[in-house]
């Protein structure tokens, strides 16, 4: 598949915006986190940004976004509108919740915090489901891709948290964190990718035209000689060099440096914790964009069997 930047960016800074609600709404009542309003504040505008910024970019993958609003419609059937509902219904705790610490309620500001986690986790399910649900594509229908998206999110938003935390004081309890999800979303990563190298397809030539008992099955000709949507965006290739290249590049950089520099930062702690948890959570988010990059450029649609015979 071709990986559109607008929805690398909206998985990425989205899901980064809501692990960030989540962990912010769950920890608070807690005390694991500074439970002054202007950290949690802080904390809710940083998570709104990244939420309403990755909202907006994804509208630039849409081929009328003035028709955005018709995708609401249909959430009986459809991810993509049970994902819309789901984000426009989360900003009303998420604003409550401001409102309340601006107000100096605390009651209220640690319900609505837990309501607006519980509608940040439902909006990340459902973004994921929108992949997940599509059957054609085998690296996405895949048993590890939701849960994978909710561990990004929640590794990703903890590596923010921590970072903001730091700066009031408080490292222990989310660079513990951030080492644990990491860990855990390292080794899911891992398995995933494994899962998908060494899957069967979801269809071939020869099972698409039921010609298998004769042999192996091809095309004698092309449909046409140029390109056209199918092929640009669904017939996309990336070389295996360069897909293991990147890999690296996310095992190392978005999961080893960040989990590396929470554990340096929960023994040394005092001036080295803040440089530390921050230079973390922005490799984190780099390596979650390649990661992302990956999913969609290693993906591919049965529909190619049309074109190439494989």
């Amino acid at each position: 598949m071709n990986p559109a930047p607008s929805i690398v960016f909206f998985t990425t800074a989205s899901g980064a915006g809501y692990g960030l609600l989540f962990w912010l709404g769950l920890l608070r009542p807690l005390g694991i986190v500074p439970a002054t309003p202007a950290f949690a504040l802080v904390c809710l505008v940083l998570a709104l940004l990244l939420i309403t910024a990755g909202l907006v970019s994804s509208m630039l993958h849409l081929g009328n976004p003035t028709r955005a609003w018709r995708a609401f419609s249909q959430w009986r059937s459809s991810w993509l509108s049970r994902e819309g509902v789901a984000a426009v219904v989360t900003y009303v705790p998420a604003i409550g919740f401001g409102a309340a610490l601006l107000a100096d309620l605390p009651g209220l500001a640690t319900l609505a915090g837990l309501l607006a986690a519980v509608g940040a986790a439902v909006t990340v399910w459902c973004t994921a489901m929108i992949y997940a649900s599509l059957k054609p594509i085998r690296q996405w229908h895949h048993p590890l891709v939701a849960p994978g998206y909710l561990l990004l999110a929640g590794y990703s938003g903890m590596a923010l948290l921590a970072g903001v935390s730091a700066l009031g004081g408080v490292v222990g309890g989310p660079a513990s964190f951030i080492i644990t999800l990491g860990l855990a979303a390292l080794v899911l990563k891992l398995a995933y990718w494994r899962m998908i190298d060494g899957g069967d397809p979801v269809a071939t030539a020869e099972s698409a035209t039921s010609l298998g008992f004769i042999g192996k099955v091809r095309p004698l000709d092309p449909p046409h000689t140029e390109s056209n949507y199918l092929l640009r965006e669904m017939g996309f290739r990336i070389a295996r060099k360069h897909a293991a290249s990147l890999r690296t590049i996310v095992l190392v950089g978005g999961f080893a440096a960040p989990i590396l520099l929470a554990l340096l930062a929960t023994q040394i702690g005092g001036g080295v914790a803040l440089p530390a948890l921050a230079l973390g959570a922005l490799l984190a988010l780099a390596g979650l964009l390649v990661e992302r990059w990956l999913m969609f450029a290693e993906a591919t649609h049965t529909v190619t069997l049309y074109y190439s015979g494989r």
